[in-house]
């Protein structure tokens, strides 16, 4: 069980460098940590896992003190920051968002806000996935993070968590008045029902191709992050990156 210091603390994200909700993670960690440091994508890697550059040569660009930009993946914003821009010191938490839309259930899998923490972890740094929710057509309560994130990063790291997983948490899309305080959840399945992929044509008359999430509503267990989100709560998910079904293992078992 390790005990995350703040005293250095890497901040990355998914949504790209200039995103808002990094912003507001950067003044909360102001806030907590002696020492912020952030490496983050030039661009919007929303979707692209724990995936590394391994193929591609990458660019590091300053975008001020101690803040960086990287051209690739938030795990390669991770391992950048933990293996060379802090080599020497490397830091002692990291914390990945805040993200424009939570991450639940089975769509945790594909998030680049996850990723970033799973590659933390791998790295052996306590890492925290940070999610702030919202409804579609509704502004984003980025107030609801910023007041809330503080309190809830301090207590997580009072606390501690095991080696081998990193933490997901989500805050409700309600007021910060409103917010129930932390739940401990279980993954669950998420809102993700499947990827659509819908077809254009350009002005040369070729087709391209966007891939779309398609969510909605539907039931989940009462010990999920989707159903203590919906409650108010902030939900706190450890996660790790085993994903053996134990079900299928024991039916398998003795046939293979």
């Amino acid at each position: 069980m390790t005990e995350p210091r703040l005293d250095r603390v890497l901040l990355t994200n998914d949504d790209g460098i200039d995103a808002p909700g990094l912003a507001v993670l950067e003044e909360v960690a102001a806030t907590l940590a002696q020492e912020v440091w952030v490496v983050a994508p030039v661009h919007d890697q929303s979707g692209t896992s724990h995936s590394l550059s391994l193929h591609d040569p990458l660019r590091v660009t300053g975008h001020g003190p101690r803040r960086f930009a990287v051209s690739g993946t938030p795990g390669d914003c991770v391992a950048l920051g933990v293996r060379h821009i802090m080599a020497a010191h490397p830091p002692t938490l990291i914390l990945s968002g805040i993200n424009r839309g939570a991450n639940l259930g089975v769509e945790t899998v594909f998030s680049g806000t996850v990723g970033a923490a799973m590659t933390g972890m791998l790295l052996g740094i306590p890492s925290i996935a940070l999610s702030q929710a919202f409804t579609d057509g509704q502004p984003v309560r980025w107030e609801t993070a910023r007041a809330l994130a503080p309190e809830a990063i301090r207590h997580l790291a009072r606390t501690g968590w095991p080696d081998d997983c990193c933490l997901n948490v989500n805050f409700p899309g309600c007021a910060p008045e409103k917010a129930a305080g932390l739940r401990l959840a279980t993954q669950g399945a998420g809102l993700l029902d499947g990827i659509d992929a819908i077809v254009r044509t350009d002005p040369r008359g070729l087709d391209y191709y966007w891939l779309k999430l398609r969510r909605s509503q539907k039931p989940d267990r009462p010990d999920t992050e989707t159903a203590a989100l919906a409650a108010g709560y902030v939900a706190v998910t450890p996660l790790r990156f085993e994903r053996t079904s134990d079900a299928a293992y024991e039916a398998l078992r003795g046939r293979i």
